[in-house]
């Protein structure tokens, strides 16, 4: 399958000559690159606002506005974008002076269509290699934290994922909310053979079926009100690496069938445009649903659950993986002790065996938050109870329906339930099936 122009890079070129910027772009789009182009710097703002660029073409000429001062608003803007300074050759002094501001490197007009396309091809491979250990480095630094186990359901489930990341297998991943699922989804595709690709993620429960069709699959421009610009969509970023379905139980029933599709053949069409495209995706997915009981409902197509379970993992529970919790909560600690500034650096006897007794519904997110809340208001060297802000859950118990409990109890604890395992108060609103506002309200009420 030929790359697309999006995936082979977005360049902006900003000069005040038509005739250049004409040349320029018909010598880049030759080449199969997406280009932009902007006669000014109120023009090449405003694009930088609303698109994404992975390099640009400037000249610190630009009639009345000053490439200098743009340069700088670039690096605040687009700090991940490469700049290459076009310029006469009686102002190579200040092309080396922008080039000390962040300018990755200089051409001098006029230049051929070759060397052009020289720059263009080094500064993207850079772009591109950047991007990757970017990705790499943070990936592996979460996974570091969260996926070292001593134990042994998390161990045998951590050796399979293993087994099957060096192949092409669909991967259902299961465990309840906070457990770690993203986690293994990107350590999978970094044990992989994809690993050198990108690893995209889509949020199932955050978009209704329009959005998620035009987010996963792409549309053209006018293909729908707003769609003032042609998008990709993340297939088309995923091509020759992994897609990750976060939640997948949410994923709109109309949808599914388009998506099984996707799947079986490969074979997609944007939004608004009849062209059949293909893109070789490894599929991961994640939910905390039961999808066997969601297709008896008939709220979940058979057939795309036999296509997502070829291999299926099973996250134990935080709660099931006691020998874990220390070890995660030191480490999480040493992070954010560093990344604050902050004096904490062990647990008292006291919190620690706080830590072991508290059943974590909320799972490694919960801990997490809760690590990184502590490192923040403990001003000594020891993290004490008081510090974690557990109360008295953490020597109880969690509620459970039919317990001599009152309503008001039993909710309280199920809104802190819900609240620490959701990523976002909105996404927890929509679990308890309340708005925003009504959550607020009971958050005041309860405290919380």
């Amino acid at each position: 399958m030929d790359p697309t122009p999006e995936t082979l890079g977005r360049i902006l070129l900003v000069d005040d000559e038509p005739a250049i910027l004409r040349t320029f772009r018909y010598c880049l789009e030759d080449q199969g690159y997406s280009v932009a182009t902007a006669a000014s710097a109120a023009q090449a703002e405003a694009l930088l606002q609303r698109q994404v660029f992975d390099l640009c073409f400037l000249d610190l000429r630009l009639g009345e506005d000053n490439g200098l001062d743009l340069l700088a608003q670039m690096r605040l803007q687009a700090p991940w974008m490469r700049v290459v300074i076009v310029t006469a050759h009686s102002a190579v002094d200040t092309a080396v002076d922008a080039m000390q501001a962040g300018a990755a490197d200089y051409l001098v007009k006029p230049c051929s269509p070759e060397q052009l396309r020289l720059a263009a091809a080094k500064q993207l491979e850079v772009r591109q290699l950047t991007a990757r250990l970017e990705a790499l480095e943070g990936a592996q630094a979460s996974q570091a934290e969260q996926l070292e186990s001593h134990s042994p359901a998390m161990t045998a489930v951590l050796e399979t994922a293993r087994q099957v990341a060096a192949t092409d297998a669909n991967i259902l991943i299961l465990g309840e909310s906070g457990s770690g699922k993203g986690e293994l989804a990107r350590a999978i595709h970094g044990w992989s053979k994809r690993a050198r690709k990108a690893c995209v993620t889509i949020n199932c429960p955050s978009l209704n079926a329009e959005l998620m069709e035009s987010e996963l699959f792409g549309h053209n421009r006018g293909a729908f009100t707003g769609a003032s610009e042609s998008t990709q969509g993340r297939i088309s970023q995923a091509d020759g690496g992994t897609l990750f379905l976060d939640e997948i139980g949410d994923f709109p029933l109309p949808l599914q069938a388009k998506l099984l599709r996707f799947i079986q053949d490969k074979e997609y069409e944007r939004v608004g445009d009849p062209v059949t495209r293909r893109a070789d995706v490894r599929i991961l997915a994640a939910t905390n649903r039961d999808l066997a009981g969601m297709v008896a409902q008939g709220a979940f197509r058979e057939d795309l659950l036999y296509r997502l379970n070829v291999i299926v993992l099973n996250l134990p529970p935080l709660r099931e993986r006691a020998e874990d919790i220390q070890g995660l909560a030191e480490r999480f600690l040493a992070r954010f002790v560093k990344d604050y500034g902050r004096p904490a650096r062990g647990f008292s006897p006291a919190s620690a065996e706080l830590l072991r007794q508290y059943p974590w519904p909320g799972n490694v997110r919960e801990l997490r938050n809760v690590i990184e809340r502590a490192s923040i208001i403990c001003n000594q060297e020891l993290v004490e109870p008081g510090h974690l802000g557990l109360g008295e859950q953490a020597g109880a118990a969690v509620p459970r329906v039919g317990e001599a409990l009152s309503l008001e109890a039993l909710e309280k604890a199920h809104i802190a339930s819900v609240m620490a395992s959701a990523p976002t108060l909105d996404q927890a609103a929509k679990i308890l099936g309340i708005d925003a506002s009504t959550l607020y309200r009971k958050r005041k009420q309860y405290n919380l």
